[in-house]
């Protein structure tokens, strides 16, 4: 009965549109309540624990360095550099549309920042020179979803805190499934765009824009560097990055004062104070289901209906997919990952490439209806209407859908640097 009532305040609730942090906080305290001898307030002992993680440092660090390099001109700085050297190619502007977005998010480690970032400087380029509105919009919203696939990607890193599965390891596994993404937006903006020409390669121009985006193209190799030669831990790496933008944006380019990025750390510490009370719920709630072995309960259940990996990658995409369309990818990947991931490894899926699996499944949610994220972005950046946008990214999802098959089906694109 208590089940029950639990998910008709739980759908009650959604249907009222209230926040996920309501949701997540009147379930944990339901739980407590009823099924732990009435004591909600050992709730608020698991929530001291689930923020009382050092792993969780990397978090604010790097949305901190992000929002650092996205403040200055690193954005314009990447973009001049990819289209000088993407000149020759045919399509070659739209193809440096595509690497100037993978560049970006190997900073910036959001969808949304990628997009804006690159977007607002790249997206006027494109229209002026002859590539389509619908092209250009739904390109540069793709291209944004790289920012949560390539590492540093901080639903990779809640993924990792919530599952307890290695967060090193997530962003290594994370470089096939992105290199499988670049390539195949990359050969779709180059042959539907063959005939848009640049010109011939400018070496002087190269080595001039090169010059200019010379200390920003490192960071990302040094982060990924870091770790996989065990230099530093993941939240090490994140300070680092938070030490290189600050060196880089402030000292070298000078393209932010001390004021502007103190201005930078206060607007980041305001988009954190919307995740942490989210992500200290889900983590209780998740100790207390794991302590009452809910989701041992729920893999039996499911072992008599699901008889093979291939049963279980279908169903649970198929879930990811519908539930990326109304749910944000950080309180997707809080609340779905600890009840899929036991079950995936029941099927003997590796978490990591689960866990990779997930985060690229829930990306595409970001150019689907009603609630994507970046078609929402894109509607106030571009000026455009809901449906111009919504018929400009769908060519992209299925795109993206093709990318999703080819990483469920091979595992070694995702576990290639996993040692």
């Amino acid at each position: 009965m208590e089940i029950w009532f639990l998910v008709a305040a739980i759908l009650a609730l959604a249907l009222l549109r209230q926040p996920v942090l309501v949701l997540l906080g009147v379930a944990a305290l339901f739980v407590y309540t009823v099924w732990n001898d009435g004591r909600p307030e050992y709730a608020l002992y698991d929530v001291w624990f689930a923020v009382n993680q050092d792993v969780l440092l990397a978090i604010p660090l790097f949305v901190l360095a992000g929002a650092v390099m996205s403040a200055g001109a690193i954005a314009e700085r990447i973009i001049a550099f990819m289209r000088e050297l993407t000149r020759p190619v045919p399509g070659g502007l739209a193809l440096a549309a595509v690497l100037s977005c993978a560049g970006f998010a190997a900073i910036s480690g959001s969808a949304a920042v990628t997009l804006l970032a690159v977007g607002g400087i790249m997206y006027r380029a494109l229209i002026d020179s002859g590539y389509s509105k619908t092209f250009s919009i739904g390109a540069l919203c793709a291209g944004g979803v790289l920012g949560i696939i390539i590492p540093p990607s901080i639903p990779l890193i809640l993924y990792g805190y919530i599952t307890q599965v290695s967060i090193s390891q997530l962003f290594l596994a994370g470089i096939g499934p992105a290199l499988v993404l670049i390539a195949i937006f990359s050969i779709y903006a180059v042959v539907l765009n063959r005939r848009n020409r640049e010109g011939a390669w400018r070496p002087r121009e190269i080595v001039r824009a090169f010059a200019r985006a010379g200390f920003a193209l490192p960071v990302p190799l040094v982060i990924l560097g870091g770790i996989y030669t065990g230099w530093f831990t993941v939240t090490e790496a994140a300070a680092v990055a938070v030490a290189l933008a600050g060196i880089v944006e402030v000292l070298i380019h000078r393209d932010l004062t001390l004021g502007q990025l103190k201005d930078v750390a206060v607007d980041s510490a305001k988009l954190l104070g919307s995740l942490y009370p989210i992500l200290a719920f889900a983590f209780a709630l998740n100790v207390f289901l794991t302590a009452e072995g809910v989701p041992q309960a729920l893999v039996a259940d499911l072992a008599g209906v699901i008889s093979s990996p291939l049963e279980f990658l279908i169903a649970a995409n198929a879930l990811l997919l519908a539930v990326g369309m109304v749910i944000d990818v950080g309180s997707a990947t809080l609340v779905l990952a600890p009840l899929l991931q036991p079950l995936a490894e029941s099927q003997n899926i590796h978490p990591v490439h689960f866990g990779i699996m997930m985060i690229v499944n829930l990306g595409i949610g970001y150019l689907t209806p009603p609630l994507g994220l970046n078609l929402i972005v894109a509607m106030a950046a571009f000026r455009e209407s809901f449906w111009t946008v919504c018929k400009a990214v769908l060519p992209f999802i299925g795109l993206m859908l093709v990318a999703l098959w080819i990483i469920a089906a091979f595992p070694q694109i995702a576990l290639f640097f996993v040692r």
